[in-house]
């Protein structure tokens, strides 16, 4: 038999809220230079999520290392760096080497379609100002005739 969608849901707050803690933990513990602590506490958050078959949360993601499972805390054993040549956030860790390259390229596009929008609405403007006064100057010939 299936579970409810609610059963389900309340399964994965459940699973959230214990993640959060776990990869909290594994932030303090990270601090202290517990690694072996640390590793333990991202593994269980990451079995966590794959045994109810979620996705591992993205802001907690993109704070640890795949490679070497330790907690990532920038500029205490990461380096965050971007890349203007290929738009991209480049985060090192200083434990194993790994190097995670994370595009930024929907913020540009998005930045362009806003320049974009934002001309074709100054030349509507513009196009409607000199519509004005082409209509005053055809209602003024119009009145000297």
């Amino acid at each position: 038999m299936r579970k409810s969608k609610k059963a389900n849901q309340n399964l994965r707050n459940i699973v959230n809220e214990r993640i959060d803690i776990l990869m909290n933990l594994a932030e303090k513990e990270t601090k202290r230079g517990n690694t072996e602590r640390v590793k333990r506490y991202v593994l269980l958050s990451r079995k966590l999520a794959m045994k109810i078959r979620m996705s591992f949360p993205k802001r907690w993601k993109r704070q640890v290392c795949k490679k070497c499972d330790s907690f990532l805390i920038y500029g205490l054993n990461s380096t965050v760096r971007t890349n203007p040549k290929e738009s991209c956030v480049v985060i090192t860790c200083l434990n194993c080497g790994n190097i995670v390259r994370i595009p930024y390229i929907a913020e540009k596009k998005l930045k362009r379609q806003l320049k974009y929008k934002n001309r074709v609405e100054s030349n509507l403007k513009a196009g409607e100002n000199s519509d004005s006064n082409l209509n005053l100057t055809e209602n003024s010939n119009i009145e000297n005739n």
